[in-house]
C-alpha cells in the first residue's frame, strides 16, 4: 500500500515533468535538471515510487511504425446494466489487445474505446468478431480518427 505524501512541491514537479519526457535519464542528469545534489534527488525519485507516484515505467511504442495507424472510436450500449454484467463486460474488454483504452461513460452510452488497428478493413473484422460478441453488447457506433492533433505517448 503506497505510503502517505505530502504535498508535491516544485522539486517534485520538476522530477515529475523531466522524466515524464524522459525515463531513461539518469539519476545524475535528472539532478541538474532540476537544480539539486544527485543524493537529494534519488531520496524524492524513491520518494515518489514508494508512494505510487510514480506508478512504473515503460517504454512508449509508436504505434504507427508497428502497423497499427487506424485509430477509431467505439461508443457501446450494453443490454443488461447490472453490476455483474459490467464486470463480465470489463473482463472481456480487457483480453482484446486491440482495444487501447475502455472508459466507462456517464453519457446515453455505456463504455468508449479507443480501438487501433492495421486499416479499416482489419478494424471491420475486429468490430464484427470481437466487439460485437463481448457480453451484453446491444449496440455500437464508430467514430473514425482522421488525424491525432493531441495525445498521449506518440
Amino acid at each position: 500500500m503506497p505510503n502517505e505524501l505530502p504535498p508535491l512541491d516544485r522539486f517534485d514537479t520538476a522530477i515529475l515533468r523531466a522524466l515524464g519526457e524522459d525515463a531513461r535519464m539518469s539519476v545524475t542528469e535528472l539532478a541538474r535538471r532540476i537544480g539539486l545534489t544527485k543524493t537529494p534527488t534519488q531520496a524524492r525519485l524513491r520518494r515518489l515510487e514508494e508512494t505510487g507516484v510514480i506508478a512504473g515505467y515503460r517504454a512508449v511504442l509508436n504505434p504507427i511504425r508497428m502497423g497499427l495507424a487506424h485509430v477509431a472510436y467505439v461508443e457501446v450500449r450494453l443490454n443488461d446494466t447490472r453490476e455483474r454484467a459490467l464486470q463480465e463486460f470489463n473482463r472481456a474488454v480487457r483480453a482484446l489487445p486491440e482495444v487501447e483504452e475502455c472508459h466507462m461513460m456517464a453519457a446515453g452510452f455505456d463504455y468508449l474505446m479507443k480501438v487501433r488497428t492495421a486499416d479499416i478493413s482489419d478494424y471491420r473484422r475486429v468490430l464484427g468478431e470481437r466487439i460485437s460478441t463481448l457480453p451484453h453488447v446491444a449496440s455500437t457506433s464508430t467514430y473514425v480518427a482522421m488525424e491525432a492533433v493531441k495525445g498521449g505517448g506518440v
